[in-house]
C-alpha cells in the first residue's frame, strides 16, 4: 500500500467512516459511494473507507473480531496470520520466557499483535512504509510494542532481543516464490539467527522442502479446518521437540502427531479408505498414522490409506469402500447413472484426470449424491466409490 493511502487509512475520519460501513452488502457499495460524496465526503476517504469496511468483513472469518479495530489492505491480509495461529505461535514464546522479540516481518503485525498480548515486549520491522503504517495504528494500544519501517536484518542489530520471529514474504507482483532463497528475507538468512537467540519462529509456507529444515530444528504444518495454512520451523526453547510434526485443528479441537518420516507398507484394498490430512502429508508422516491406526497404504506411491475394519482418527477423513470400478468413463457413466446419482464429489490422488474433466463427461442424472474417488491400486488407475463414515 502506498504511503499516502496508508495515511488516509488510519484517519480519524476514514476509521469512522469505515465504522459506519460496517456490514455494508456488495450490492449496496455502488450507491453507498454515491450518496457519501453528494454528502460532501472527498472522493478518496470514501474509497479508503470502503475498501477497510469491505477488507474488515472478509477478515472476519481469520481473524475473529477483532477484525473490526484494525487496519488492513488487501496484500497485507493475504498472507496475514490466521488468530487462533497467531495465538499459537505467542505461545511458544511464552512458554520460552521470552521478554522482546524482534518480529523481522511484521507486515499487518497480527503476530507481533498475539504477542503483545501477553505481555510480551515487540520490536516488530516491516519494510514497505505504508504497511508499517498500518502496523503501528494495529498496535498502538500496547505501548511495549513498536514499529520500525526498517531492512529487519540490517536494524536488528541496534536491538537486545531475545527471540526472533519471521513471516518471510513469499509473493511478489509475478506470483508466489517457492525457493525459500527467494523469500524476502531469505530463509537460511533467517535461520542463522537462531545461533544468538534463546528462541526462534519462522512460518513458512507449506510446501517448504524436507531438506530446507536444518537438523535439530522442529517442523511443525499445521491445517485449519481441512485447509494446510503453514509449516512453523521451531528451535532453542520455542522448539517442543526434534523432527516433524502436524497440528491439525478442527473447530476448537486441536490434535497433533509427531514422528519420523517413514513410509508405510502398501496392501491390498479393505473395507475402508483414509485420506490423511494435508498437514500430515505435508509433514511425510503418513507412516506413522498407518502405524498407529494399523492401516496399509493402497499404493506404494498414494497417499491414500485403507483399513479392513473402522478407525477413527482426527488425522485422516474416512470412507466406507462401497465398490471398485475401472477407470472407464463409460464404465462410471453407467454405473452412477443405474444408482440415481446426479451430484458426485469427486477426489482424486495419482491420475491426471481432473474432477473438471470428468464430471461433465458423466452427464449424471438422478437424485442420489455419490463420492468418487479417482486413484491408483497395485499400480493400476482405478475408481472407488464411497460413502463418508
Amino acid at each position: 500500500m502506498d504511503l499516502d493511502t496508508a495515511r488516509l487509512t488510519v484517519s480519524d475520519a476514514c476509521l469512522a467512516l469505515a465504522e459506519r460501513l460496517r456490514d455494508l452488502p456488495p450490492s449496496e457499495e455502488l450507491r453507498t459511494g454515491e450518496r457519501l460524496r453528494r454528502e460532501g465526503h472527498d472522493g478518496a476517504l470514501v474509497a479508503a473507507a470502503m475498501t477497510l469496511a469491505s477488507l474488515r468483513a472478509q477478515a472476519r472469518t481469520r481473524l475473529g473480531p477483532r477484525a473490526d479495530a484494525l487496519a488492513l489492505s488487501r496484500a497485507g491480509l493475504e498472507q496475514a496470520t490466521r488468530a487462533r495461529v497467531a495465538a499459537l505461535h505467542a505461545d511458544r514464546f511464552e512458554e520460552a520466557g521470552s521478554r522482546l522479540v524482534a518480529d523481522l516481518t511484521c507486515g499487518l503485525g497480527l503476530d507481533a499483535l498475539a504477542l503483545a498480548e501477553r505481555g510480551i515486549g515487540v520490536v516488530a520491522f516491516e519494510l514497505d512504509p505504508g504497511t508499517a503504517v498500518l502496523a503501528a495504528h494495529n498496535l498502538a494500544p500496547y505501548p511495549h510494542a513498536t514499529v520500525e519501517n526498517a531492512d529487519s536484518l540490517a536494524a536488528l542489530a541496534r536491538h537486545e532481543v531475545d527471540a526472533v520471529f519471521a513471516d518471510p514474504a513469499r509473493r511478489t507482483a509475478r506470483g508466489r516464490r517457492h525457493d525459500p532463497a527467494d523469500y524476502s528475507p531469505p530463509l537460511d538468512a533467517v535461520l542463522d539467527l537462531r545461533h544468538g537467540v534463546a528462541a526462534l519462529g519462522v512460518k513458512a509456507g507449506p510446501g517448504l522442502p524436507h531438506e530446507a529444515v536444518p537438523p535439530g530444528m522442529e517442523a511443525q504444518w499445521v491445517s485449519v479446518d481441512g485447509d494446510v495454512v503453514e509449516v512453523g520451523l521451531w528451535a532453542g526453547a520455542a522448539a517442543r521437540r526434534e523432527g516433524h510434526a502436524a497440528l491439525v485443528l478442527r473447530g476448537d479441537e486441536a490434535h497433533e502427531i509427531a514422528g519420523d518420516t517413514h513410509r508405510a507398507d502398501a496392501g491390498d484394498l479393505g473395507e475402508y479408505l483414509l485420506e490423511p490430512d494435508g498437514a500430515v502429508i505435508r509433514a511425510g508422516l503418513v507412516g506413522v498414522l498407518a502405524d498407529h491406526i494399523g492401516a496399509r497404504l493402497v499404493d506404494p506411491q498414494i497417499a491414500y490409506l485403507t483399513t479392513d475394519s473402522p478407525a477413527a482418527t482426527p488425522f485422516a477423513r474416512a470412507y466406507r469402500v462401497l465398490d471398485r470400478l475401472p477407470l472407464d468413463v463409460k464404465v462410471l457413466k453407467r454405473d452412477l447413472r443405474a444408482r440415481g446419482v446426479g451430484r458426485v464429489e469427486i477426489k482424486k490422488r495419482g491420475v491426471d484426470l481432473t474432477p473438471e474433466q470428468l464430471r461433465p463427461r458423466l452427464a449424471l442424472k438422478g437424485d442420489a449424491a455419490a463420492t468418487l474417488v479417482l486413484t491408483r491400486l497395485d499400480g493400476r488407475h482405478a475408481a472407488l466409490l464411497v460413502e463418508p463414515v
